[in-house]
């Protein structure tokens, strides 16, 4: 036997005497032989016996305490897959529940290896390597609802197969991290195991940016010396304040993670701040033995230091849904330096430590603790919203978005807790009350104001529901995420259901329209063959059908529709190999040419998102045109037609929208708000009355390319009164009245 996995053996059989008796040693040692005996000869790409592998998994979850079953499943959960053992066998020598543990993982491991990144957003949304992504990940979310100790295994795996990721290559490696940050980190988040999710953030982090990360430890590191004496002086000045008030309490300062302080780093540049500003690289962490001493260590703290308004929480009396609890405050400390406290009592930090991780301690095979189950609801409502969503790019945000996002907790008119996701609005809180609530909604108040529905709700806010006596149902537009209204997966999965029971006949026809409106916003004329091509449908019917439904996001239609070229042209850096020059300030690079001057043809106003081709003037370089202006389609001189693609920098474009709307007082001032809440700069409006009551404006506006723009005609698409919003590619001052 290898001496590194003899030692190891020894640690995990003395860790768990710790605190299982010893029929349960002896079960884990037996496991631990008999996993030793299948991976006989096997070695790990870092040179180590493969036994190395399962006794670290094993080892971490014994830090956490976990039950007999459990460390016995981690020891044997890969000799199914890599040793060809049967589950049979498992279950004869080591019980049933250890087999069905070991068959979890044995699966995990499998879809673990199919995972790929995500899409890009825009490509072919019903590919097949999304499919088995979306697909892969689902099966992973329903084994954990099943057994919450799966995932617990795969996230200790994980985590010791990203210590030990250096021997992969490059590639693989960087895969691996940006998967272990867009899935594992969030998931060991959202079951509350902090243990876990600071060091897979860490070790994904180093493998995705390692100059950045060692440039943030040298930082760390230099400067550590003073904070250490600062962390002194505050644990040591309230642990005697908090003594002197009779209040037996651990006083320690806590170090955020390195990839932890990388975000705070980004978000303290965006503010203008130098990273000498950041003094919150720490909380002060207090520990004390009954819940009624938390509040009362909470008054010492507000005494000893002053609190900034809106910064306290009160996570004991509203406990987050991953079984969170403790107080948290920030104060002006000594110097004026922001310092966070948290405070909760021993028990309370242990299961913030390991989350649901916390709930098997000690307990074996305790899966009937009501409060648990309880506890992990989310999960198999979560789950059971994205039944009915297909394996796409969809399911994958909907998942990050629900199940790996923040929450806040708002009030029913009665005083009802509701837990939702951050950014949620008045239309997410209604269905998540009830779902005929949500489809007969048609307004809102938040702590007793009326207020539109695309709010977004803070914490601590009471809302009460508007609804309406009718059998209207929802709004098509609620499914459109540029215009805000819905943010939470479950309550966009009943809005498609209750478009889907619509007739047939009524979805085609709603789609039409909507086909129509977006064909005349863009000015646009394209065949119907290109259209069933564009989302690969076989009819026009039933690309209506899932366009009225709600099945296609009418602003993945927009998208498509503004994309028309790109999908059957190959890419222009394809086309020449020439080195490719950029205007410094046009944020356009041209193909195969020096460096002239670039202007956007004012016949076509072209912008970032739309197919275009240059054309070499004879005095004033590369005029920009869209590759189907009628002035590129005339040219009788095709050689002075060069490639150009749209570069990376960042610039404003002018753009012509037309808006025409029902004449109002106000109604000026609404669009002007709309396009500036958006952050688009409006250059001039010119408008004219009509003898119908009817109003028409020519807004010039300044935007960064065609999803702000998409975007925009999404808001000014309801502005009251509006009949409809278009882009105009004239030069014409304002349009006929036709």
């Amino acid at each position: 036997m290898d001496k590194v996995a003899s030692e190891a053996a020894k640690t995990l059989i003395e860790r768990v005497g710790t605190y299982l008796p010893e029929d349960s040693t002896e079960k884990v040692g037996q496991a631990y032989f008999y996993a030793d005996a299948c991976h006989t000869g096997q070695e790990r790409k870092t040179g180590d016996p493969y036994i190395v592998h399962p006794l670290e998994t094993a080892l971490f979850l014994a830090d956490l305490h976990l039950d007999t079953n459990t460390i016995v499943a981690a020891l044997l959960h890969d000799v199914v897959e890599d040793c060809g053992v049967s589950l049979e066998d498992i279950s004869e020598k080591f019980g049933f529940e250890v087999s069905k543990l070991v068959d979890g993982v044995t699966k995990l491991t499998r879809m673990d290896d199919k995972l790929q990144p995500p899409i890009d957003e825009g490509e072919n949304l019903v590919d097949d390597a999304d499919n088995l992504y979306a697909e892969s990940l689902r099966k992973m979310l329903v084994s954990m609802a099943e057994d919450i100790r799966v995932v617990l295994i795969k996230l200790a795996d994980r985590l010791h197969n990203m210590k030990t990721l250096d021997a992969l290559p490059l590639e693989k490696r960087r895969r691996i991290a940006q998967e272990t940050l867009d899935i594992y980190s969030p998931l060991a988040h959202r079951l509350g195991i902090w243990e876990i999710k600071w060091q897979l953030d860490d070790l994904a982090f180093r493998h995705l940016n390692e100059d950045k990360y060692r440039e943030i430890s040298k930082m760390l590191a230099s400067k550590r010396g003073e904070r250490e004496e600062y962390v002194e002086k505050v644990t040591s000045g309230l642990r005697d304040q908090l003594a002197q008030f009779g209040i037996d309490a651990d006083v320690t300062g806590r170090p955020k993670g390195i990839y932890s302080t990388y975000r705070k780093m980004e978000k303290y540049q965006a503010q203008g701040k130098d990273f000498g500003d950041i003094y919150d690289l720490f909380a002060l962490r207090v520990l004390v033995n009954e819940p009624a001493e938390c509040y009362q260590s909470l008054g010492v703290v507000h005494q000893m230091w002053h609190p900034i308004p809106g910064q306290f929480d009160d996570y004991i009396g509203n406990p987050k849904e991953n079984m969170y609890q403790a107080l948290h405050t920030t104060v002006i400390c000594d110097g004026g330096t922001p310092l966070e406290v948290q405070i909760k009592t021993h028990e309370l930090h242990r299961v913030a430590e390991y989350g649901v991780a916390a709930h098997w301690a000690y307990k074996e095979g305790a899966s009937g603790d009501q409060r648990f189950e309880e506890k992990m609801t989310w999960l198999r409502q979560l789950l059971e919203w994205q039944r009915e969503v297909s394996g796409t790019a969809e399911f994958i945000e909907s998942v990050k978005q629900d199940i790996f996002h923040d929450q806040v907790f708002v009030y029913t008119p009665k005083g009802r807790i509701v837990e939702l996701t951050s950014g949620s609005t008045p239309v997410d809180f209604a269905y998540k009350i009830h779902t005929d609530l949500g489809h007969h909604c048609i307004g809102a108040k938040v702590n007793g104001k009326l207020v539109s529905l695309d709010t977004e709700l803070d914490n601590g806010d009471t809302v009460e529901v508007l609804n309406s006596k009718s059998d209207r149902g929802p709004s098509l537009d609620w499914l459109n995420p540029n215009k805000g209204y819905v943010r939470s997966a479950g309550a966009r999965q009943s809005v498609r259901q209750w478009f889907r029971r619509q007739e047939r006949t009524t979805n085609i026809q709603r789609g039409k329209e909507l086909m129509r409106r977006e064909l005349r916003r863009l000015n646009q004329k394209v065949d119907e063959e290109t259209i069933l091509g564009l989302f690969k449908s076989d009819s026009m019917d039933d690309l209506m059908a899932n366009l009225g439904s709600g099945n296609i996001a009418d602003s993945l239609l927009a998208h498509r529709l503004a994309q028309i070229g790109h999908e059957t042209e190959e890419p222009l850096a394809q086309r020449r190999n020439d080195l490719p020059l950029s205007s410094p300030s046009s944020g356009i690079t041209v193909l195969g040419v020096g460096d002239l001057l670039i202007r956007i043809g004012r016949c076509c106003n072209p912008i970032p998102g739309d197919p275009i081709i240059g054309f070499i003037t004879r005095a004033r370089g590369v005029t920009v045109h869209k590759q189907d202006c009628s002035s590129v389609l005339r040219e009788d001189e095709p050689e002075r037609l060069v490639s150009v693609q749209w570069g990376q920098e960042q610039q404003l474009y002018p753009v012509r929208i037309i808006m025409k709307a029902y004449d109002r007082v106000g109604l000026l001032r609404d669009l002007t708000a709309v396009v500036s809440d958006e952050g688009v700069n409006i250059a001039s409006v010119l408008t004219e009355e009509w003898s119908d009551g009817t109003v028409t404006m020519a807004l010039t506006c300044h935007t960064t390319g065609l999803d702000q723009l998409n975007k925009l005609f999404s808001k000014l698409d309801g502005v009251r009164g509006c009949i409809s919003v278009t882009r105009d590619r004239s030069s014409r001052p304002i349009p006929s009245n036709s």
